[in-house]
């Protein structure tokens, strides 16, 4: 009878291992899914503010002059930009690393991308937030210091640095939830 238990015992602890390894394999393709599409979407808002340029000529008075709207004329653009950047080589690097890690059961190596990418997610919203503000500028300019609204003007500029925006905040989400599945998958082991 004894051995009867112990056997029993031994099945259900099989039993939690097989399912472990079964959430651990589904939580795997998950987190490679979701660093792929934070690797398409930040290189995407890269391609779109690096290629972005629009060039006018604008008559002011009888005076006409040619103005051109690219990022590196704005620091929050810039902020944009490379934060983008790095965005896509850091997914492109960790769906590398965390592959390899979780394949050899590394948890240190996990843990460290986790917080890693908790700072990504933060890095993505504050330049998100930047660029956001100098859209609205941009959009709406400010009368209490004379700033004149670019957009009317600059119409194609702005739209691109718009779509980009909204990428751009769908990647950090996604970085985000990649912190969540993190903190899921915490919570789900330490619950056996």
């Amino acid at each position: 009878m004894g051995s009867q238990s112990k056997g029993s015992v031994d099945g259900v602890q099989s039993d939690v291992k097989v399912v472990e390894n079964m959430s651990t394999k589904k939580s795997g393709v998950y987190d490679l899914l979701l660093r792929v599409l934070c690797f398409l979407l930040t290189l995407t808002v890269t391609i779109i503010v690096a290629v972005d340029k629009e060039t006018k000529v604008i008559s002011y008075a009888d005076l006409q002059f040619k103005a051109t709207a690219k990022w590196k004329y704005m620091s929050a653009s810039v902020f944009f930009l490379v934060t983008n950047a790095i965005g896509c080589s850091y997914a492109a690097t960790t769906m590398v690393i965390s592959t390899i890690a979780r394949n050899s059961g590394n948890k240190t190596i996990l843990l460290m991308i986790t917080v890693l990418d908790l700072v990504v997610s933060a890095l993505h919203f504050s330049a998100n937030g930047a660029a956001a503000a100098v859209g609205v500028l941009g959009q709406k300019g400010n009368s209490h210091v004379q700033w004149m609204k670019v957009c009317n003007v600059f119409d194609a500029y702005c739209r691109h640095m718009t779509a980009a925006l909204v990428l751009s905040i769908i990647g950090s989400s996604v970085f985000l939830l990649l912190v969540a599945l993190s903190i899921f998958k915490l919570h789900y082991y330490r619950s056996y």
